[in-house]
Formats: structure tokens, C-alpha cells, sequence
């Protein structure tokens, strides 16, 4: 006679079987076992993590105004500048034309109290063959100016049909000869040459402006050391802003 098949054991609740293996594994090799796995999951997890942001990416994009209104994405960085514009025209910016030696000539907008390189570096900065040395890039700029750099061995065309304030920037601050002088523009050479203004007076005033930005009146003057009410009506009629 054939032997019988063996019986299969009878099945044993998931709770037994669980408990059964805990005691032939042991719980502080499970303990520890756990930890192993933990301790591995986070050093894959710091190793695997995106780097935190820098604060330069949290910064945001500044637009440039290109020429006649049109804007682009891009930033200014030439000579360490930047010229950041918006699609409105904010009350305190200036409105100038940059022309001549300039990679990008044409109608921009700057800060107010910008300059004149701030004015040459919205247009892309200086050609090749610009002559900066003939500029004042110092000087301040106002609202409506024309700023013209100069090709190297060129003559500075005249302005057509500029507004009074208009001027190159390559140009003594007066424009033409007998007008008033203006303030924000004329060199301590310029001022100098003023009635009761000498070389000291006129380096306080381009010290002052240096310092305090420009002028917004004439009465402005009496800020400068050394010059008293009689004075300042003396270039009253001299000198503008």
C-alpha cells in the first residue's frame, strides 16, 4: 500500500507568524535594522536635495528701455551700470536722446539725477571709436537733453532744433556765447570766469553740486559756502538751472 501524502500544516493567524518571526529575529536587530535604513534614506535625501536659492535669484529682472519707447527683457551691466526702466514713464525719470558714438542710439529713459554716463550706458554704451575724454560723464543730465558723444577726430554737429535746456554733452554747459551759464553743466573754468566768483568760489559751487546734486534754483547758491544774498543776485541774471 501506497504511503499516505503528508499533511500541509494548518494555517496560522498573520499574527502568530509575525510574532513567531520577531522572536527568532530579535527585536534589537529590528531596532537596529530600522535606524540603518532611516540613517540611509536621509543621507540620500541631503545629497539628492536641490540647492537653496541665492539671493541674487531672488533679485528681480530690470528692463531696459530701448530706443523710441521699445523695451526688452535684457539688463544694462556695462561698466558695472545697470539701467532699469518700466512700460511707464514714473514722474521722477528723465526722458534724454543719446546720439553719436553709441552702440544704440536713439530716446531713453534714465533716473532722475542720472548722469551722463547713465545716459550713454542706457544706450548701450560707448563705440569702439567714442571720445569719452571729450565728454564730462560726471555731469548731471535734465529732462529733454541731447547727449552726443563724440566719434575720436570728430567736429560735434550743432544741435537742430533743441529745447532751451538741450545741450551735447561734449559743449560747455552755456551753449552759445552770452547766455546765462548753467549751474548743474559749467565747469570751475566756466564759473570762474563770472563776475565776483573766483577759483575758490567756484570749486565750492562744483563741490556742492558734486555732493548735494543739482541745482533746482538760483537761489540754491546761498547753500554754497561763501556766497551771500549779494552775490547771488549779482549772477542772478548770469546763470540758470
Amino acid at each position: 500500500m501506497d504511503p499516505l501524502p503528508s499533511r500541509p500544516d494548518p494555517s496560522r493567524p498573520f499574527s502568530e507568524v509575525a510574532r513567531a518571526w520577531l522572536e527568532w529575529f530579535g527585536l534589537a536587530r529590528l531596532v537596529v535594522t530600522a535606524l540603518a535604513v532611516l540613517a540611509v534614506g536621509a543621507g540620500g535625501f541631503w545629497l539628492l536635495r536641490s540647492p537653496a536659492p541665492t539671493v541674487e535669484s531672488a533679485l528681480p529682472y530690470a528692463k531696459q528701455r530701448g530706443p523710441l519707447g521699445a523695451v526688452s527683457s535684457s539688463t544694462s551691466t556695462v561698466l558695472g551700470a545697470v539701467v532699469a526702466s518700466s512700460t511707464s514713464v514714473p514722474s521722477t525719470a528723465l526722458i534724454v536722446y543719446v546720439a553719436g558714438a553709441v552702440l544704440s542710439p536713439g530716446v531713453y529713459q534714465v533716473p532722475a539725477n542720472a548722469r551722463v554716463q547713465n545716459a550713454v550706458l542706457a544706450a548701450g554704451g560707448p563705440a569702439p571709436d567714442a571720445d569719452l575724454d571729450a565728454m564730462n560723464l560726471a555731469a548731471f543730465i535734465r529732462d529733454g537733453d541731447r547727449v552726443y558723444v563724440p566719434h575720436k577726430g570728430a567736429a560735434v554737429p550743432p544741435v537742430v532744433g533743441a529745447s532751451p535746456g538741450a545741450a551735447s554733452a561734449g559743449k560747455s554747459a552755456s551753449g552759445q556765447a552770452g547766455a546765462p551759464i548753467d549751474l548743474n553743466r559749467a565747469t570751475a573754468e566756466e564759473l570762474d570766469a563770472l563776475p565776483g566768483v573766483g577759483p575758490a568760489t567756484a570749486a565750492a559751487i562744483v563741490t556742492y553740486r558734486d555732493r548735494s546734486g543739482p541745482f533746482s534754483s538760483v537761489d540754491d547758491l546761498l547753500k554754497v559756502p561763501g556766497i551771500g544774498p549779494a552775490k547771488v543776485e549779482v549772477l542772478r541774471s548770469l546763470v540758470k538751472v
